[in-house]
């Protein structure tokens, strides 16, 4: 006699009915077992403006927690007038390009890497604080290192994108 079957587990809910992950996740944001303890994982924050998202995000971003910084800085792009909401979303592909680079997945870190250029180039440089030129030249410096077959982990984004004197974007942004 065959054994019976467990039921799958409900899916995790928000208040509301829509699907929320409750599991916890690593500081890359991969989901882990209900219990996991003894790393690293995700904090939640929930930013009361885009300014605060902003100042945050570039917080985390420097702590190379990328996914982190990405989540806050999604609340900057949203509530960015249209015609800069590419330079934000820009912005945040180069930060998950550092969650798929942590992750050890080249091909995800360039095509990230890829698009986040071609829609930066389209600001002028300095455009809202953001070191537009340097954030191109680093997605395209990165991108020759993936092509070279750079080991991932070994490569960094760099400091968050923003104008000179202000953590401009570089290459030797030291881990954390």
């Amino acid at each position: 006699m065959p054994a019976p079957v467990e039921p799958e587990p409900a899916r995790d809910r928000r208040e509301d009915g829509r699907p929320e992950q409750a599991r916890p996740r690593d500081r890359t944001g991969r989901p882990l077992p209900y219990g996991t303890t003894g790393v690293p994982l995700i904090e939640e924050h929930d930013p009361a403006t885009p300014e605060e998202a902003l100042a945050l995000g570039v917080r985390l971003w420097e702590e190379r927690r990328y996914f982190e910084a990405h989540e806050c800085l999604e609340v900057v792009w949203h509530a960015a007038d249209e015609q800069d909401a590419d330079l934000w979303q820009g912005v945040i592909q180069i930060a998950v390009a550092g969650v798929h680079l942590q992750r050890d997945n080249p091909s995800g870190a360039r095509s990230l890497l890829e698009r986040a250029s071609e829609r930066l180039t389209a600001y002028p440089d300095g455009h809202h604080g953001i070191a537009v030129a340097a954030a191109v030249d680093r997605c395209r410096e990165l991108i020759a290192a993936l092509d070279a077959d750079a080991v991932p982990d070994a490569l960094e984004v760099g400091g968050f994108p923003a104008g000179a004197g202000e953590g401009a974007m570089r290459g030797d942004t030291p881990r954390g």
